[in-house]
């Protein structure tokens, strides 16, 4: 039998890509699930809007353009890298 040879990249391009990366998304978080569960842990889904303007220590809204790469909080003066800190 031919090996099946999917073509991801060139799918994504097309009108199923929100369909194709879902289903990515998904299946990478039913992996970490499945892991952290292996390892006593458990994991939390958020909605990643706006996870790296909201201060994670004070909750207040920081706005910063994505070339700034450190969270600086002027509410509570946090200061954390920005990679970190999503």
């Amino acid at each position: 039998m031919p090996e099946a040879n999917l073509n991801i990249k060139g799918q994504a391009l097309t009108r199923l890509s929100k369909s194709i990366n879902d289903a990515g998304w998904g299946q990478f978080l039913t992996i970490l699930t499945v892991k952290a569960g292996n390892a006593g842990q458990k994991t939390i889904a958020v909605n990643p809007k706006n996870t790296s303007q909201d201060c994670s220590n004070c909750g207040k809204k920081v706005d910063k353009e994505l070339n700034i790469r450190t969270h600086s909080c002027p509410h509570c003066g946090v200061v954390i890298d920005r990679d970190l800190f999503a």
